[in-house]
């Protein structure tokens, strides 16, 4: 929509583009910053700047949205509560709310259902530990990225600890998705008022309709205070998720964090509504009732077909015209006019898997360019007989097992990285140094723990033929020790054999937490001091060099295949936490010699080779906020030449490397693939593997996906056809980001680190059937 007579050029030095939309409070427009970065600037009405009500509500908004950065809201970039007219510019989210995606195709059911879930509930998550309590969490607060759902608009919204306006103890809020202390004591509003409306959420997307819809906004408030929801339409796994969420009592509900232990166990084949009949507005019916905001002229007076004699018609914008709060308001209006339709109750059988999760076909196909369908290519029928046994023979006397392997520090939930050798497992990380376990039957030879806190991305250094090595931390009462060092372990007896203090300086200069890396039989790390590479004979620990960092700047070892790189970046980039031109010198790892420097554009991240090319991807950023990757670095072998390729957008996600592709795995469990040379997206898959890490290519060059849950996702490497999905098995949703692959693959052999230490072993021609 573009700017009208009257409207601004500029607002806060932001040159505006277009009007998005206009609400009971304000005016949405479209504005760029400085770099080109898309925002909402949301401007307030000019009849309320006087008003200091108002104007105390409307910075409790901006506080509470500043407070909130997690991957699944919108982030508030810039505002302005004292100006005289006062505004906020937040992320600019593309995508329909999901009012929008409800009323144009339907209920949603299956994996997109459950990353919904997820990804709403982890939502929650990230504003309750701020100590923010959402308040109005409904339909059009929801937008339903290509990322994943964020949730939008805290206008209501409120600090937990702080006290509440006088005049907010009114009733605010939209009556179907309110829980009953909204309705009945507003200022007592916690946490988990808001659990109880993500449930009703919940319900809404799976059914299409409310579990307390009523002919009017009273007899909705009354339902939610006294009746039981109307849950018969609910699939039933996902019913027996939600139902704790509607308890009238708010102690009797979970809170978000025990919410989305729950959901990990929810199928993938989680099915639709289970009543056929069900509220469902076809794109048909849309195009006749979609509403636009309330100062949008109405291109058309007639009315839709199925509207009653004499209503009144509704206007028909593009849903493109609305910013997210307009099209939310315009779709939430829709949704309120629509007529309810009688609920029906058929006899319909819904096949669900127990809860626990089985083994499950993953048919999601997002970019459209693999057939994945039920029937089609992907279709996999239960244990994994797509996935072809090749490679190494499983351990004499094999049996699936699933063990935890004891930390130094209990209360620290580790998670493990492992490596095979024959029917030898060295795994390592968190509160382990290392330890051995046999590939056989998961039982341990030895443990080396470490007793400090661990560092997040620190886990196993590596493994030659006869030595392991990792990390240990300091203990907290033993202030004298190294805080972090690069410990050596003897790989047959567990004894250690030397350890070296080790700095930490890797993940400011590279995006990735590795300090020392293992080539061959040697190791390198960098000093205590962040001021030199050491290089070791991994089992002696005999020094073989020490290589200075140039001057003014700070270094982190990069393998790349059997060669040694050094990315360096200075100290001035380092302190102000941009890293904008950082250099890469390959390093002889023979004497620690650097070669000539090569710059980049940065921030990058190395992520793997392609062709025995070092392949990176450059960072977006907007300030300090790192927004996603927009393109991929190539810094050719023999020429030192590097190329620039970008992506089709930003896309967030833990980037992975195999078989020549780049590959990056959503917080919701989106794979896209990409050309290492191009850019180009060569396929996207929606699996069930929320944040996953990975990928690890097995013999028969299939992809492994795994998440701190334990779940495992196999997908063709061509065309990211399913072939294999497994349920979880440890408490965990969703591990840190950049985090190293889970899984280590040897042939029929499958072993999977998870969340709290976990490990577990399979036969990829028959994977587990439960958690």
């Amino acid at each position: 929509m573009s700017l009208r007579e009257g409207d601004p050029e500029e607002i806060g030095g932001y040159p505006l583009e277009a009007r998005l939309g206009s609400g009971g409070m304000g005016t949405v427009f479209l504005a760029r910053t400085a770099s080109g970065r898309p925002v909402a600037i949301k401007l307030i009405h000019r009849q309320f700047a006087d008003d200091e009500e108002f104007r105390i509500r409307f910075r409790q908004e901006i506080a509470a949205a500043r407070r909130v950065s997690g991957a699944f809201t919108a982030a508030v970039i810039d505002a302005d509560p004292e100006a005289a007219h006062p505004w906020m510019a937040t992320t600019y989210i593309e995508g329909d709310t999901l009012a929008q995606r409800i009323a144009k195709e339907g209920p949603i059911g299956g994996a997109e259902l459950r990353a919904l879930s997820i990804g709403l509930t982890e939502a929650l998550r990230d504003i309750h530990r701020v100590g923010v309590v959402h308040r109005d969490l409904k339909p059009s607060n929801v937008v339903l990225s290509p990322e994943g759902p964020r949730v939008i608009d805290f206008g209501i919204s409120r600090a937990a600890d702080q006290q509440t306006l006088t005049m907010t103890g009114r009733v605010i809020g939209t009556p179907p998705f309110m829980s009953p202390e909204q309705l009945q004591a507003p200022r007592g509003v916690g946490p988990r008022s808001d659990v109880f409306s993500l449930g009703t959420l919940l319900v809404y997307a799976a059914t299409g309709q409310g579990p307390f819809d009523a002919d009017s906004p009273y007899m909705t408030a009354y339902q939610v205070v006294h009746e039981p929801p109307s849950l018969g339409s609910v699939p039933a796994a996902l019913r027996a998720v939600v139902e704790p969420c509607l308890a009238k009592d708010a102690k009797d509900r979970p809170s978000a964090d025990e919410l989305l232990v729950r959901l990990r166990d929810l199928p993938t084949d989680l099915g639709g509504a289970a009543a056929a009949g069900g509220a469902r507005c076809t794109r048909e019916t849309d195009t006749q009732h979609h509403l636009a905001g309330p100062d949008t002229p109405p291109p058309s007076t007639s009315a839709p077909p199925d509207a009653a004699p004499g209503a009144p018609a509704h206007p028909v914008p593009s849903p493109t015209d609305l910013s997210p709060d307009r099209r939310s308001e315009a779709a939430d209006e829709h949704t309120r006019r629509r007529p309810r339709r009688l609920r029906q109750v058929l006899a319909a059988a819904v096949a669900v898997v127990a809860i626990g999760g089985g083994v499950a076909l993953m048919n999601s196909d997002v970019s459209g360019e693999a057939g994945g369908g039920p029937g089609g290519p992907g279709k996999g029928g239960e244990g994994g007989r797509n996935v072809a046994a090749t490679g190494a023979p499983l351990p004499d006397g094999f049996k699936p097992w699933r063990k935890t392997v004891p930390g130094g520090r209990p209360d620290i939930p580790d998670e493990l990285r492992c490596e095979a050798r024959g029917d030898a497992l060295f795994c390592g990380g968190g509160g382990v140094v290392a330890t051995r376990i046999r590939a056989s039957d998961g039982s341990r030879v030895w443990t080396e723990k470490s007793p400090g806190v661990p560092v997040q991305g620190m886990h196993l250094v590596g493994v030659t033929d006869d030595t392991v090595l990792g990390y240990r931390f300091a203990a907290e009462d033993a202030p004298g020790d190294p805080q972090t060092e690069v410990v050596a372990v003897d790989a047959d007896k567990g004894t250690e054999l030397w350890s070296t203090p080790s700095g930490a300086q890797s993940t400011a200069v590279t995006g990735r937490t590795q300090d020392a890396v293992v080539l061959g039989s040697t190791v390198v790390t960098v000093d205590a001091s962040n001021a030199r590479f050491e290089a070791r004979r991994a089992h002696t620990g005999k020094v073989l060099w020490r290589r200075p960092f140039p001057v003014g700047e700070q270094c982190a070892p990069v393998p790349a295949g059997k060669r040694l790189y050094a990315m360096c970046a200075r100290e001035a980039e380092l302190s102000a936490g941009a890293v904008r031109h950082p250099v890469l010198h390959v390093t002889d790892l023979a004497s620690g010699s650097l070669g000539q420097a090569i710059p980049l554009k940065g921030p990058v991240q190395p992520v793997g080779t392609a062709d025995d090319s070092l392949v990176l991807l450059h960072q977006r950023h907007d300030g300090p906020a790192m927004l996603g990757y927009d393109q991929v670095v190539r810094v050719d072998r023999a020429s030192h030449g590097v190329t620039y390729a970008r992506l089709p957008k930003v896309y967030e996600g833990t980037p992975g490397m195999a078989g020549g592709t780049v590959f990056l795995s959503g917080r919701t469990g989106l794979v896209t693939a990409f050309d290492p040379a191009t850019g180009r997206k060569k396929w996207a898959r929606q699996t069930a593997v929320e944040g996953a890490s990975g990928p690890v290519q097995g013999d028969d060059k299939a992809l492994y996906f795994s998440s701190a849950s334990g779940r495992v996702a196999v997908l063709s490497p061509h065309k990211g056809e399913p072939l294999l999905s497994t349920g979880p098995r440890a408490d965990g949703v969703a591990g840190e980001t950049n985090a190293e692959p889970r899984v280590v693959v040897a042939g029929r052999l499958v072993v999977v680190a998870a969340a709290e230490n976990t490990v577990f072993a399979f036969d990829v021609t028959k994977p587990p059937k439960s958690g």
